[in-house]
């Protein structure tokens, strides 16, 4: 079942002809954009120039050979992208920039958006992010859009089982944030008793992890990396 996961098809792909490697690839570019565009404009690119960088990225590494540059031996889809799109700008970015600019877009990328984020997502709370190196930018980034997904993915289960306003009263529990709102508090609000709020609230987190677990099987190569990247994501989140 792991070979079937979304970086493992891509990665295959490289040893053969598989139809669903380009949309496994896409998927996981149009999830994981944000980081790219971060990493862009932390090289000094204005937010136009990094739009139009990300896309033209983009286009380069869906339709040029790219699986042949992805190494098996070190295959988290995190390293590929950053190691490509450091190749892009060194060698190919002075090829592209003569093209018309804002031509086809390849991925939907929310400018905007991202700005806004940027802006709301400081690297660290202590130091400023002109400290921090682009690739550092990359990875703190990287790491919150996972979070981001795997919230995303539990929000949406509770959504269709009719208990979003549960989700949505629980959720600081996962951010640990619950002494805001003690769980004796969240009982009376929600109608449960306290002791049914920490069943929930366990396995709410049981979930949550189950989820990561999978986000980030997605992005590795092999099983054994789960556990290392794990690691890895936590360090980057916890980096001072």
């Amino acid at each position: 079942m792991f070979a079937t996961t979304q970086w493992s098809v891509v990665l295959t792909a490289g040893r053969g002809d598989i139809p669903q490697a380009q949309d496994a690839l896409e998927k996981l570019c149009r999830t994981y954009w944000y980081p790219l565009y971060a990493y862009v404009r932390r090289r000094g690119y204005s937010p136009a120039d990094a739009e139009d960088l990300t896309q033209e990225f983009f286009a380069w590494l869906l339709e040029r050979k790219w699986l042949g540059k992805a190494d098996p031996q070190r295959g988290r889809f995190r390293s590929f992208l950053l190691t490509s799109i450091s190749n892009f700008l060194a060698n190919e970015w002075d090829k592209a920039r003569t093209q018309k600019r804002g031509g086809g877009k390849v991925i939907s990328l929310e400018r905007d958006e991202a700005e806004n984020r940027l802006t709301w997502q400081p690297l660290s709370y202590c130091i400023p992010e002109s400290s921090f190196t682009p690739e550092q930018s990359f990875e703190w980034r990287w790491a919150l859009t996972l979070l981001d997904q795997v919230m995303g993915r539990l929000s949406v289960e509770f959504e269709q089982e009719g208990k979003k306003e549960l989700f949505d009263a629980l959720k600081p529990c996962l951010l640990g944030e619950s002494s805001t709102q003690p769980y004796a508090t969240l009982a009376t609000k929600l109608g449960m008793t306290e002791g049914a709020i920490k069943v929930t609230v366990h396995r709410l987190r049981q979930r949550y992890r189950q989820l990561l677990r999978e986000e980030i099987a997605g992005t590795v190569a092999a099983p054994e990396e789960v556990e290392e990247e794990l690691r890895y994501l936590f360090a980057v989140l916890t980096r001072r």
